[in-house]
């Protein structure tokens, strides 16, 4: 539950204990942030989370990432380069009563010996609020450095009150040329990595390996061990074949992802085969999904959210229909539940397509966010004061439904965006009738303000 390195205690003599050989990924773990691949933006120089480690000023954190991106490898040189404890903590298998321990403990060896302690929860986003709250008086007196890491949103799983008193930083998934780095390190270290083996593993061979890893250290270095396993051996020399590194990964996958079965490949291949009007291929993956134990309510967000982002007003039918579906489940359970999960990929699968919603959401959010904040036109605010009237709010504002057709050609955007025209509608489906709705209702305006401008 709580592994605790203090880095002030005598190390432990004679020869270590037997058991189960360490995985490549674990030997392999860098021992300085100067073997750290990746995560540039805050570990390369003069960034801002090496300037803080180096300089000494450690502060309590949240690392957010995908899974072997490094989090803990950060959180451990954290200690080492600033001479302090760690402490590794499992959200997973401790409590409230595991965390008050490591806190008295923290507390007595600052006093005894002014060693601060730097304290790693691994997946804190599994605390809930009462665990998290534990922390906070500790964190804010600086009994502790609190280093919390999580695959999810902090915003949404890590309590305001907690994130307030912590920095977050993100870390970015590895690219390929990353992980060819770490597997060719580990290829030629004698001490730690296989070396010794001598084994043969082409260019080729190591971008599979790490297009297959989708952005994870941990699996990249885990492939490639068994990899070499599986190799064929001639001559005393074994030589990683595409067939060993598809087996190595088939493995990695029953032994170690049993629960989401490439959780983020699979919901790729869901999102895009209903994106592809594919029904077979979309039903196909989302029983892969729920076969093999993915949440059932975070595949029906998937559909709600695929409902707006690529069908939209095409069939405005496919946002209510998601959401029943979601319904459905809550209230069915599985199995009779899945169905209407099925039911709704089928009809997304084959309901008209437009993004067009979800590009005019995008163009609006960086107008702004890159333009300045302008003031709401006066004729468009309420004015439920006299003073408020006075100013002119409200003034010169004409109700639309006391015009012909309820239209009106007065303006209601701010200076510096009047004139954009965020939503381009497609002609499918639904959206084709909106479309002709719109282009009648921006000719009309277009004429009106050109008559009014005539002398």
């Amino acid at each position: 539950m709580v592994a605790e390195v203090d880095l002030f205690d005598p190390p432990v003599s004679g020869p270590p204990a037997r058991g189960a050989p360490r995985p490549l990924a674990d030997r392999m773990r860098p021992r300085t942030l100067d073997e750290v691949v990746g995560q540039e933006h805050l570990l390369g120089p003069q960034r801002v989370l090496r300037v803080a480690l180096e300089s000494g000023e450690m502060h309590s954190m949240i690392l957010w990432g995908p899974p072997g991106s490094g989090k803990t490898t950060l959180a451990s040189l954290m200690a080492h380069v600033a001479g302090a404890r760690f402490v590794a903590f499992s959200a997973v298998l401790s409590g409230v009563k595991e965390i008050r321990e490591v806190i008295a403990e923290a507390a007595r060896a600052r006093a005894r010996q002014g060693a601060r302690t730097i304290l790693f929860v691994d997946e804190i986003h599994r605390f809930n609020r009462a665990q998290q709250d534990a922390f906070l008086p500790h964190v804010e007196k600086g009994t502790l450095v609190l280093v919390g890491a999580t695959t999810e949103n902090p915003s949404f799983e890590v309590n305001s009150a907690l994130l307030s008193r912590c920095r977050v930083y993100v870390l970015h998934p590895l690219d390929e040329a990353d992980l060819s780095v770490i597997m060719r390190r580990a290829l030629d270290d004698a001490e730690r990595g296989l070396a010794a083996q001598a084994p043969l593993v082409t260019g080729d061979a190591l971008r599979l390996i790490a297009g297959i890893a989708n952005g994870d250290a941990r699996t990249a270095l885990n492939v490639l061990e068994l990899a070499v396993k599986l190799g064929p051996a001639e001559g005393g020399q074994r030589t990683v074949t595409e067939t060993a590194i598809r087996e190595a990964a088939q493995r990695r996958t029953l032994l170690y992802d049993k629960a989401g079965e490439e959780h983020y490949n699979l919901i790729s291949a869901l999102h895009k085969s209903l994106r592809d009007s594919d029904p077979d291929a979309a039903l196909y993956w989302l029983v892969r999904m729920l076969e093999s134990g993915e949440d059932r309510l975070y595949v029906a967000r998937r559909l709600v959210r695929f409902a707006s982002e690529d069908i939209g007003n095409a069939d405005p039918g496919a946002l209510a229909l998601t959401l029943a579906a979601r319904d459905a489940y809550d209230f069915l359970g599985t199995p009779e539940g899945e169905l209407a999960l099925a039911q709704a990929t089928l009809y997304l699968a084959l309901a008209p397509k437009s993004n067009a919603t979800y590009v005019a959401y995008g163009a609006v959010q960086a107008d702004v966010r890159e333009r300045p904040a302008e003031p709401v036109p006066l004729h468009i605010r309420n004015a439920p004061t006299r003073l408020m009237r006075e100013l002119g709010y409200g003034a010169g504002y004409r109700y639309a439904h006391d015009e012909p057709g309820t239209r009106t050609e007065q303006e209601d955007l701010p200076e510096t965006v009047r004139g954009r025209e965020y939503y381009r509608p497609t002609d499918r489906g639904f959206e084709a009738e909106l479309g002709r709705r719109l282009a009648d209702w921006r000719r009309w305006r277009a004429e009106r303000r050109a008559s009014r401008e005539q002398p």
